[in-house]
């Protein structure tokens, strides 16, 4: 199963990094997630997490977090917590 928790506000391509906004639920480094979007369907496990250059374990509403991704995401995309 899989819920909305946020949506991807930018990609940064120099350093492979989607900047994700929060927008319910939450998210904790380890969890997995999926961002769908018109081009992209990526499913990994978070390994880290940064708001501002500082490294988080764990992201709520409101929070716009950058997640290292392993492919090109874009502006729009939707990402999704998977659960078992």
């Amino acid at each position: 199963m899989e819920e909305k928790i946020g949506v991807v506000e930018d990609y940064f391509a120099r350093v492979g990094v989607a900047g994700v906004k929060i927008t319910e639920g939450g998210l904790k480094v380890g969890q997995t997630i999926h961002i769908k979007g018109h081009t992209t369907d990526l499913t990994f496990k978070v390994d880290s997490m940064e708001i501002e250059h500082k490294k988080v374990d764990e992201a709520k509403p409101g929070d716009e977090v950058g997640i290292k991704v392993s492919d090109r995401v874009r502006s729009g995309d939707i990402v999704y917590l998977v659960t078992e």
